[in-house]
């Protein structure tokens, strides 16, 4: 039996990287999947990729509106909501000096303001239709270890992501007697487009990922494959009695 056969999810983000990989997983593990993105031809795409079981929506996470209306479309398209992946985000450098008011607002109206409006959206519909269903619920987070060991040279996203992780929490508490899990995961680098703000002129993608995985104990940056299995034992039934909790993906650079 697959292990989300039955499942609705959705992710978003989902255009590429982890978004993307999570997606596929969540499908072939019997889910049907709604993927969001400011890129909507992006995220059409992949739902094209992954086949009849997928669905694609044009979606800016800082747009309350565009909320409501990706939720509508998950009801509309599939008949109901069983998890949510909050999974967009941007990583803008810059120290707390070098950070402009402009970008801290930017990075936190992504990776948090647009997690919060997920959760709010998101939890009414999920409840509904697991009520109907005696199912149950899940909401996946995608902080970051980032959100945990802080750099100064990230001010804004250590900041977000560090709110994504407790906020995640707080849903958690709030959910906990509706049958809806709430966990966070926590990923070092992984081998996604993100990595591209680490790159310099004239510095190929191998030489930052081999610098990156220097700075991690297991030696190399993470697959998207990494965290999109998490993902999927932590939105499946298996995981029911684990919500507020945080899984760090990391190669054990937290462990130092």
């Amino acid at each position: 039996m697959p292990r989300l056969s039955g499942k609705i999810a959705l992710v978003t983000g989902a255009a590429s990287g982890l978004g993307k990989r999570m997606a596929q997983r969540f499908a072939n593990e019997g889910a049907k999947v709604l993927l969001t993105d400011l890129n909507g031809p992006g995220a059409a795409a992949a739902a094209a990729e992954i086949g009849a079981n997928a669905a694609s929506f044009p979606h800016d996470v800082t747009s309350e509106d565009q909320w409501i209306e990706a939720i509508a479309e998950a009801r509309r398209v599939f008949g109901g909501l069983h998890i949510l992946v909050n999974n967009a985000g941007i990583g803008t450098p810059g120290s707390v000096e070098q950070t402009s008011l402009e970008d801290w607002r930017r990075v936190h109206a992504i990776d948090l303001d647009g997690v919060f409006l997920g959760c709010k959206h998101a939890i009414p519909l999920i409840r509904e239709t697991t009520r109907r269903e005696n199912s149950r619920g899940s909401i996946l987070n995608i902080s970051s270890i980032a959100g945990v060991i802080a750099s100064g040279r990230m001010a804004a996203y250590n900041s977000a992501k560090a709110g994504v992780r407790h906020l995640t929490k707080s849903v958690a508490l709030h959910c906990a007697k509706d049958a809806i899990t709430c966990n966070s995961v926590h990923p070092a680098f992984i081998d996604t487009p993100i990595l591209d703000n680490f790159q310099a002129a004239g510095v190929t993608k191998d030489e930052v990922k081999a610098k990156l995985g220097r700075q991690i104990p297991a030696g190399t940056v993470g697959e998207p494959d990494d965290v999109a299995w998490a993902a999927v034992y932590l939105c499946s039934d298996e995981a029911k009695f684990v919500t507020g909790a945080e899984l760090y993906i990391d190669g054990g650079i937290s462990a130092q």
